[in-house]
């Protein structure tokens, strides 16, 4: 895993740039603290961070080869799970290879199969090549949109990074944020190729772009296609069972230290047995972690989203697989600490307003660090089996709009607490109901299928096309801002294929929700995690903690003349710090998180925003 940068000027020589590629490059540092490398020719500079997880000595980057024909260089972040067999079948083809590392066989998986190789990659990438011989670049994003990608065109080339940052740090990109990028901030309908920054857009999954002097050209190499399901309830049920096991053996391959991150649901311990029986297998003891709260357990009150504590849970996987398990335990004050949310919106480079499960998650994986460089989460599942309770709510999942906003609309009003004037323009309501109408023509069906099942294939699309990628983002940023490596074994492209495929009425055979995933892997898990219900990442329950946002809170509005308030309604903001902490609703408290959040922004970024 690792942090990538570069950029391509055809009408400039990039080689009197280098102090600029630095600068860039820099950026990437939290992403790949092991190493360091530039790569410069007359048109193109590329720079790499590295976070050495396999062939520590021999997988250092730029990592380029000599042709009769010119040079090509590459610098790519990410894990190839299949890199074994390819090398294999790239022998055979007459490839030398003089490392063990899979970035090498990406690098000639693109001498044999040009920008095919992704078709031939099982894995989480996003990696740049720079082909002398046609003078072009070519980026390269994973199926699922593991490994975030973005470029950011000029006059004579494009920038391109693994964060916005590193394209920010080149002074030929502008700062500018305006009312697209702010819509979706606020909207949460995760827009394709969407970025906040004006003029800059990410590598969309499953998608070639390709830079030579004519332009920027891009082409779709993977998406979610409609396919007749033929398997029966059993067969299905062992085909998951294959498809699980396989992948968690190829994500368990690495030269450093693994864990598992265990919630005590049914994806992360599912997740933890079959990864603890495969490390058995070798004589090496499973280490699992798991985010808390003081005082959650004792004190836990079921709300619409958690009916149960997680703590149980995790004990009886953490028993039951004889994993070595430690808990990260946080107060309010290092959830809230300002350093903290700095930290994460830095890594973000959004404010994202996600408040406590951002901050949990960052120091979750700080704690992680110290002692794992590799880690697998149960990340994605819901999406892929169809696990959140919307899924089952008739009412979500047959409104007008992405289900997960219609499941509880109060929580979901991102723009209740911006100034009047600017909520009119952003005109958020229309905003999302365009890109609902566009996501859905995006879904292909089966012919003769029935009302119900067209109807939960357009939300597990939904949900694979868009919910997801915004998740995997946040992980993605958060692990990787303290140099872990996160992979998320539900997302690879096999088997989200294949459950993509079975009917819903498969997906649900048992009456609740992922049956299909709960059968498939039951011999791994306590009888308690394999009938619980679905409860989403943990947040903690205590007012100390929005007493301790409202506290912050007021510091903002003692500043009378703060940037913030051109985007935040300052007599919103002031009857929020007044609201009793321990009664506060999920939107008020989301309101203090978010204000908050772009407060940071605006002191660490320097946006120009242009809200006319």
């Amino acid at each position: 895993m690792c942090g990538i940068t570069g950029w391509v000027s055809f009408d400039a020589d990039l080689r009197k740039r280098q102090e600029d590629l630095d600068a860039m490059t820099a950026t990437m540092a939290c992403r790949g603290p092991d190493d360091s490398g530039t790569w410069v020719d007359e048109h193109a500079a590329l720079g790499h961070r590295r976070l050495a997880i396999i062939d520590l000595p021999g997988g250092r980057q730029p990592m380029s080869v000599r042709t009769p024909n010119g040079e090509i260089a590459m610098v790519y972040s990410g894990e190839a799970y299949n890199f074994g067999e390819l090398r294999a079948e790239l022998e055979g083809l007459g490839h030398k290879f003089e490392t063990d590392s899979d970035t090498e066989v990406v690098l000639h998986g693109y001498l044999q199969w040009g920008e095919g190789v992704a078709e031939h990659l099982n894995g989480m990438y996003a990696f740049a090549i720079w082909d002398t011989r046609d003078q072009k670049l070519v980026m390269i994003r994973d199926r699922m949109g593991i490994k975030p990608f973005y470029f950011y065109p000029t006059r004579d080339g494009v920038l391109f990074g693994s964060e916005p940052k590193a394209i920010l740090a080149n002074p030929s990109a502008r700062r500018v944020v305006d009312l697209d990028g702010l819509r979706e901030l606020f909207a949460f309908t995760k827009q394709p190729g969407w970025s906040l920054w004006k003029g800059m857009s990410e590598v969309e999954p499953g998608t070639v772009v390709r830079v030579d002097r004519d332009g920027i050209h891009t082409h779709t190499y993977w998406k979610l296609e409609a396919r007749e399901h033929t398997d029966d309830q059993e067969t299905s049920v062992a085909k998951v069972r294959e498809l699980m096991t396989d992948i968690v053996h190829r994500q368990l391959v690495a030269d450093v230290p693994r864990c598992v991150l265990l919630s005590g649901g049914l994806d992360s311990s599912a997740i933890t047995g079959l990864a603890a029986a495969r490390l058995a297998e070798e004589g090496e003891q499973l280490r699992t972690f798991s985010v808390d709260f003081f005082g959650q357990e004792e004190n836990f009150k079921p709300d619409e989203m958690r009916d149960t504590p997680d703590s149980p849970y995790i004990r009886d996987v953490a028993k039951l697989v004889g994993s070595s398990h430690q808990d990260v335990m946080l107060d309010p004050a290092a959830l809230t600490d300002p350093q903290v949310r700095r930290a994460v919106v830095t890594a973000r480079d959004i404010p994202a307003g996600m408040g406590d499960m951002d901050t949990s998650l960052y120091l979750l994986f700080k704690a992680i660090r110290g002692e794992s460089t590799v880690a697998l989460s149960g990340e994605s599942a819901d999406e892929v089996f169809g696990g959140y309770r919307w899924f089952h709510d008739e009412t979500a999942r047959n409104a007008e709009t992405f289900p997960w906003l219609a499941f509880n609309t109060g929580v979901h009003d991102r723009g209740a607490l911006l100034r009047g004037e600017l909520a009119a323009k952003l005109d958020l309501d229309g905003y999302i109901a365009d890109q609902y109408r566009t996501a859905l023509t995006e879904v292909e069906h089966i012919d003769g299928a029935s009302p119900e099942e067209r109807r939960m294939r357009e939300v597990c699309h939904l949900h694979l096309t868009r919910m997801v990628r915004a998740l995997l983002d946040r992980k993605d940023r958060a692990s990787m801002a303290v140099g872990l490596e996160v992979r998320v074994p539900f997302c690879d492209h096999r088997l989200v294929e294949y459950v993509y495929n079975t009917p819903w009425s498969l997906k649900t055979f048992d009456g609740r929700e992922k049956s299909l995933l709960r059968h498939a892997t039951k011999h791994v898990l306590p009888q308690s995690v394999a009938d619980r219900v679905k409860s989403p990442y943990p947040s903690t329950q205590d007012p100390g903690y929005a007493s301790a946002l409202q506290q912050q809170a007021k510091e903002l509005l003692a500043g009378a003349n703060d940037d913030v308030f051109q985007l935040v309604d300052r007599n919103w903001l002031a009857g929020a710090v007044e609201t009793d902490p321990s009664t506060m609703d999920a939107l008020t408290r989301h309101g203090l998180d978010r204000a908050l959040d772009l407060y940071h922004w605006l002191d660490i970024y320097q946006p120009e925003l242009e809200l006319g």
